[in-house]
């Protein structure tokens, strides 16, 4: 994978939907090279899909919290396929240190994030709890970055 790659990646990113012919209008490239790229990286595994990105009104609407979790042993996996029944759940990572694993929760109401903290306070195996709700983004990388400079 190359800078290009990388550049055309961001831009899928911000938008998955764009038309070829606008994506190598932006890259400098052909519209054909860049089809075969997008074929290339789709038959490589490194674009495994294409999903939905909600619009500034609704993603700034909603309450994100990052919830750690302590597990009692050997009861991991249950605990992750009990999460991930749960729709708001939107990440589930295992980590180092104080928590076995760190939840990103998307609710749309702070009512809805309490229902949904005593749902998974419940879930068996799980030991302890601890919730940051995030306030404001600083950095988000998802959407489309600067070309690379040539």
């Amino acid at each position: 994978m190359d800078d290009t790659d990388r550049h055309l990646l961001s831009l899928l990113r911000a938008n998955a939907r764009e038309s070829a012919a606008l994506l190598a209008r932006k890259l400098e490239l052909a519209r054909t090279t860049v089809v075969a790229r997008i074929a290339r990286l789709e038959r490589d595994g490194v674009i495994a899909g294409y999903g939905v990105r909600l619009g500034q009104q609704l993603e700034q609407a909603a309450v994100r919290a990052y919830c750690g979790l302590s597990v009692a042993p050997r009861m991991g996996a249950g605990v992750v396929r009990a999460l991930e029944r749960l729709p708001e759940v939107e990440e589930v990572s295992a980590v180092s240190g104080q928590y076995d694993y760190m939840v990103l929760l998307h609710c749309e109401t702070n009512e809805q994030l309490d229902a949904l903290l005593d749902r998974i306070g419940l879930i068996e195996g799980i030991r302890q709890t601890h919730t940051s709700v995030v306030l404001s983004r600083k950095v988000d990388r998802r959407s489309a970055v600067a070309p690379p400079e040539r």
